[in-house]
């Protein structure tokens, strides 16, 4: 045995050992352990019974070293199932697309009294024809009124040509999606459809934008409709901001007025100028804004509309015959 460990052999048998007892080192403490309790312990009895308790220990955390010893593949098992839990960038990119890839792909619901249009002509501001079921109709927007292009009875109103542009921009050949509003009715006097007009998939309302934008007035027929405190609140607001129309230096305004005009009611004359009941220029005012057609008619002549020259649109049958209106009682 001491052979082992002298001359060449000691290079070899040495660190052999030294190798065997980092493997096993539980095991070699357990024999020193023994080996000295052997030795140096003189009572059998206690003898005996440190000896167990060294061999207990020594097999039980032995055979744990050996164990971890033998067994690498484990850390990196638990890395793996690691990686496994924590998906890279490129899977979390492809997660969050595949999650996304519905709202992209899914088509909007269109609401009952709402239908799907494709716009063939815009006619100025407030006025376009459209084309759905293989027909084509003539659609007079809800809610608003655009100073007038086209009626041969009246010259281009200040501000139309750029309402028709902006109209011609917004919905030259678009898919839009019409909405109804049973306190309006079906059509108008003209057999026109009467409609709110909607854009980028039933999203912006054209009606509420040319009026927010400063190219339409605010315009109630005769009964409230279904977005006039907002569109109410929109010119509010061009007008505070003197957009579009609202600029001040816009359209200019006529520097006289009559001095005296004749009431239709009474055949009175009302001084013009300051004596009339409301301003002559703003805000806009429509028939909702009057009790009665008698003062109506008061306002629109005391103003000094005309038949050809109502920029507040009054003239409720639209044909130019100066009676303002004449709906109300």
């Amino acid at each position: 045995m001491k052979g082992l460990f002298e001359g060449k052999r000691k290079l070899i048998t040495i660190p052999l050992l030294g190798i065997l007892s980092l493997a096993f080192l539980p095991i070699a403490i357990g024999l020193g352990a023994g080996w000295l309790v052997y030795k140096k312990v003189g009572s059998p009895k206690l003898k005996y019974f440190l000896l167990a308790v060294i061999a207990l220990f020594t097999l039980t955390f032995g055979g744990v070293w050996i164990s971890a010893m033998t067994s690498p593949s484990k850390p990196e098992q638990k890395q793996e199932q690691t990686a496994q839990a924590t998906p890279t960038p490129e899977a979390q990119t492809a997660t969050t697309e595949t999650t996304k890839q519905p709202s992209l792909t899914q088509e909007s619901t269109t609401p009952a009294n709402m239908q799907t249009a494709k716009v063939t002509r815009v006619i100025d501001g407030d006025t376009i024809d459209v084309s759905f079921d293989g027909k084509t109709e003539r659609i007079r927007v809800i809610g608003i009124d655009t100073p007038e292009t086209v009626d041969p009875r009246k010259p281009v109103e200040c501000f139309g040509q750029e309402a028709s542009a902006v109209a011609k921009e917004q919905l030259t050949d678009e898919t839009v999606q019409l909405e109804s509003d049973p306190t309006q009715g079906e059509r108008d006097k003209y057999n026109r459809l009467l409609r709110y007009v909607w854009m980028d998939n039933g999203t912006v309302d054209f009606g509420k934008l040319m009026i927010a934008t400063g190219y339409a007035h605010e315009y109630t027929y005769n009964l409230p409709y279904k977005y006039q405190a907002e569109y109410k609140q929109a010119q509010k607001e061009a007008e505070q901001g003197k957009k579009g129309l609202w600029a001040d230096d816009a359209c200019p305004t006529a520097t006289t007025q009559p001095t005296t005009v004749p009431t239709q009611s009474s055949g009175t004359q009302t001084s013009g100028g300051g004596a009339c009941k409301y301003s002559c220029t703003s805000p806009d005012r429509d028939c909702a804004d009057f009790s009665t057609h008698s003062e109506a008619q008061a306002f629109f002549e005391c103003c000094g509309f005309t038949a050809t020259n109502d920029p507040m649109r009054l003239d409720s049958v639209g044909i130019g015959n100066g009676i303002a209106c004449e709906s109300l009682p």
